[in-house]
């Protein structure tokens, strides 16, 4: 059998079609090496392209090394900049090449162009050899001394490159003094920049090694050098402007008069054309004002026009970048916004991204005077064309709804989405009207004539499905039909899951089986983990809430409901999924059928006190971020943290982090911790928003618990008849279902011996001693290990145990001028630190202990402020019976803490 025919492809001019052409080049650039004769420029041009271009596409020409070299003694500087793209490329891979480049580089340093002195100074520093280092030194001395500006900003930059290859080499050059003097006197603006740039980076990493490279750092924000920045700051380059203005963010001013000096020296950058200038300079403002109320306040009405006008000048990516920003600030201010509602308006060519955005924005801004309006415009992106939009518009409008207090003209818009033949317009209004009398129950009346028309069949989205049902189980006193449309919908349990979601949950559950056991980095397992539980809890939530909605049916109207009760309780205790050759059950559905059926088997009236209690109208949904989360987001200003609406430390290396600065991947620490309740009292909406001065945190803790006098009681029906009918009926739910009545009466022991009911009595115990001993005292391990992920989690879902404040001494306040000091010694008291950051007056750490004899933990969240002596510590244990005991240790070593 003959083989296959190669397919033939012919040779293109910018490919070598073998090893003979790469010859070929070298002899060619070999005979020009020496050659001086007319043209003979133009001819290494041709070449070296041709080399240039094969080194581009992955050919090995590194045989030419040393022609090229040869060949670089020209004046033409074409012919330099490619050299040296040659050499740089080659040299990493091969130190050993790196050497030939030596001689010429360093004559090249010497030349007169300045031009070719900075580009042979630049391939230099570029070599990145470590064996090289000592060849570095005396060019780049040299080249910080050069007359030209190009060859000076090339040098600073070298002096990073030449920090990053060997720090030692640099720092007993006394490289960075040179650069300090040359920030303060080199005439040249970019040189000026290159050196505060190259100096933040340097003595950021020497700070946790060395005292004096701290004060360096620290000098840096002094007033003398922020002061003499800033007087040239009009002479810099845009991205040096901003370079400057994040030093000056850090800059603590020593008194009102220095903070409206270095505002009114700012003040005409908030009409500058680069929006990253603008956005450098208003989180300046923000950040220097926060302790002014007044003067904060005037700075968000001092910074909307410029951001607003950046908005509709820019390109769509600027635009979000900036609605993002204003989105930050919208939040924490929003009736400084409220009569600019209309820049907020989508307009028909912008792209999704940026109209989700406004619509949030949207919401925000709205209140009494401008609510119709908004409402109006919302209504309108219903009917767009994308349904993303159209979505997140329905949404915006009951977000609205649930903020404001005259919501008649908005129940009514969202009723009318109920009659609008769209399927997600329908499913989106259905959630909606849930929360809606959630907030307002007396609108039920209204909104359930309309809900009780529409068809189950006609709603598939399983949270839209959730939502109706809730309503039939809540609502069943008022609508006719509800005992037999919950029982239709028990009818097709197996079917109340779409093939595609089953289909994709599974086949996700298998890929994730398989991922798990060839991938080792467990984040990339958690991920996954994480998108399996989130479709498995979509999967049964229609299931959950139908249970729970046909018990609150069984309780108002028990004859009709009692036989969909039984076929529901049976089908959730068996409730499983054929997959191939497995059965895969939803545990919650299980555990929530077996927990109401042994409620409704112990007291009925019991169960119905659970289930379906007299109820208080919800006066605040519960935000989807904590307050920390958002004060650390408004910190990170200006940056990515803000268009991804997560701080740093969620989206970046631990190298890379900012300030406060996490052991590991600790993510959100205490997100969520002590959150309230997804019901929040009517009392915390009373919030002051022109209180400017106090983060969002600090407002939350601000407002104490006051009795709302407008807080709605569900009427109280007359229970005592349905409740005997319930009782009566109760004793028939076994045998309700035909299908499962033998399941049930075969399982019912089963059932009984799992939670520990209907077995004979157990001997009593025997007493117990008069005295009982005293526990010992509480050791810990001092080579105690717990990783940031366990951290995490175990803070999430322990409960705080002990929480306080209390005074340090004036010593142990002198001490903590560097976290690093306090760590070392609590170390010393076998209380290690996970996680630690900060700035004076307000520092924040995360501890951890464990027992000398057990795995057990204690977690710490210790802040302390050196201003007020104080340190609050909250600690949360897995044994909370000994947590007082690891308080006084905790605070016995916080209070040996001293200058050592």
């Amino acid at each position: 059998m003959a083989p296959p025919a190669q397919s033939q492809r012919s040779a293109s001019p910018s490919q070598p079609s073998g090893k003979g052409e790469v010859s070929d080049l070298k002899s060619q650039l070999r005979q020009l090496a020496g050659s001086r004769a007319p043209g003979v420029d133009d001819s290494k041009r041709e070449l070296f392209k041709k080399v240039i271009s094969y080194m581009t596409i992955g050919v090995d020409v590194s045989s030419v090394f040393g022609e090229m070299v040869m060949c670089s003694a020209t004046s033409d500087i074409v012919l330099k900049k490619m050299c040296y793209l040659y050499v740089g490329n080659y040299a990493k891979v091969n130190p050993d090449l790196a050497l030939l480049t030596i001689n010429f580089l360093q004559r090249d340093c010497k030349d007169e162009d300045p031009i070719i002195r900075g580009l042979a100074l630049r391939s230099l520093c570029s070599l990145r050899v470590t064996n090289l280092v000592e060849y570095l030194v005396g060019p780049l001395g040299s080249g910080l001394k050069d007359n030209n500006s190009y060859v000076r900003m090339v040098a600073v930059i070298g002096v990073l490159k030449l920090y990053h290859i060997s720090a030692s080499t640099c720092i007993d050059a006394d490289f960075p003094l040179t650069l300090k003097h040359l920030m303060l006197n080199d005439p040249d603006t970019q040189v000026v920049a290159n050196c505060l740039s190259a100096l933040q980076e340097i003595w950021s990493s020497e700070a946790s090694m060395s005292e004096e490279a701290s004060r360096e750092r620290e000098a840096l924000l002094s007033k003398p050098i922020v002061y003499h920045l800033l007087n040239r700051i009009k002479e810099f380059s845009e991205w040096a402007q901003c370079l400057l203005l994040e030093l000056v963010a850090k800059y603590v001013p020593s008194d009102s008069n220095d903070i409206f000096d270095i505002m009114n020296l700012l003040e005409d950058r908030l009409q500058h054309a680069n929006g990253a200038v603008v956005l450098a300079t208003v989180k300046v403002f923000l950040h220097l004002t926060l302790s002014m109320t007044d003067v904060h306040q005037q700075v968000y009405e001092r910074i909307k026009a410029p951001l607003l006008t950046l908005v509709s000048s820019g390109s769509p990516e600027q635009s979000y970048a900036v609605l993002s920003h204003l989105h930050l600030l919208v939040m924490r201010a929003p009736f400084i916004f409220a009569s600019d509602y209309k820049h907020f308006y989508c307009q028909y060519n912008e792209p999704s991204y940026v109209k989700k955005l406004k619509l949030e924005m949207l919401t925000a801004v709205a209140n009494e005077s401008n609510t119709y309006e908004i409402v109006t415009e919302l209504c309108e992106y219903a009917a767009n064309v994308d349904i993303t939009i159209a979505r997140e518009s329905i949404r915006a409008v009951g977000k609205i709804a649930l903020q404001q207090y005259d919501v008649n003209a908005i129940v009514d818009r969202l009723l009318q989405f109920l009659e609008m033949e769209k399927d997600y317009v329908t499913a989106e209004a259905l959630v909606l009207v849930k929360d809606l009398l959630r907030k307002y129950p007396q609108w039920s009346h209204d909104c359930i004539a309309v809900v009780g028309s529409i068809s189950t069949q006609n709603v598939q989205e399983p949270k839209a499905k959730a939502a109706l049902i809730w309503m039939l189980g809540e609502y069943s006193q008022d609508m006719h039909d509800a005992p037999y449309i919950l029982e239709s919908l028990i009818e097709n349990w197996d079917e109340e899951h779409s093939a595609e979601v089953s289909t994709y949950l599974f086949w996700g559950y298998g890929f994730i089986m398989k991922i798990s056991s060839y991938k080792s980095k467990i984040g990339q397992f958690d991920i996954l983990n994480q998108q399996y539980w989130l479709i498995y809890t979509v999967f049964g939530q229609v299931r959950l809430q139908l249970l729970t909605a046909v018990m609150k049916c069984f309780f108002k109207r028990p004859p009709e409901t009692q036989n969909a009760l039984g076929a529901a309780l049976a089908a959730g205790l068996a409730d499983f999924h054929q997959v191939g050759f497995h059965n895969v059950g939803l545990q919650d559905v299980h555990d929530r059928a077996l927990f109401y059926y042994r409620l409704l088997q112990y007291n009925v009236s019991v169960a119905e006190n659970v289930v379906n209690p007299p109820k208080q109208a919800v006066s605040v949904f519960a935000d989807t971020q904590s307050s920390e989360i958002k004060d650390r987001i408004f910190d990170e200003f200006n940056s990515l943290s803000v268009v991804y609406q997560k701080p740093s430390y969620m989206f970046t290396d631990k190298e890379h982090r900012g300030p406060f600065e996490f052991s590991d991947e600790l993510g959100n620490v205490s997100i969520g911790a002590e959150s309230a309740d997804n019901v929040v009292p009517a009392n915390r909406v009373e919030a002051n928003d022109k209180d400017l001065l106090l983060s969002t945190s600090e407002k939350e803790e601000s407002r104490g618990p006051t009795h709302n006098g407008s807080a709605y009681s569900a009427p109280l029906y007359d229970s005592s008849s349905a409740s005997i009918s319930a009782a009566n009926s109760l004793s028939e739910l076994a045998i309700s279902n035909p299908t499962s009545a033998g399941n049930a009466s075969s399982s019912s022991l089963a059932i009984d011996d799992l939670l520990g009911l209907g077995l004979p009595a157990t001997p009593a115990a025997a007493p117990a001693p008069a005295s009982a001993p005293l526990p010992p005292p509480l050791k810990l391990n001092p080579k105690a290990v717990l990783d940031p992920g366990t951290f995490q989690q175990k803070w999430r879902q322990l409960g705080i145990s002990f929480s306080q404040e209390f005074s340090m001494s004036p010593q142990g306040v002198a001490a903590l001028t560097t976290p690093q000091a306090l760590l070392k010694h609590m170390q010393g008291h076998s209380i290690h630190c996970i996680a630690s950051g900060g700035q004076s007056p307000n520092f924040k750490f995360f501890f951890f202990a464990q027992k000398a004899e057990e795995s057990s933990n204690y977690l710490v969240e210790c802040v302390i402020n050196t201003s007020s002596a104080k340190a609050q510590i909250k600690i949360k244990a897995d044994d909370q019976s000994t947590s007082q005991a690891f308080s006084d240790i905790f605070q016995s070593a916080l209070s040996k803490f001293t200058v050592s």
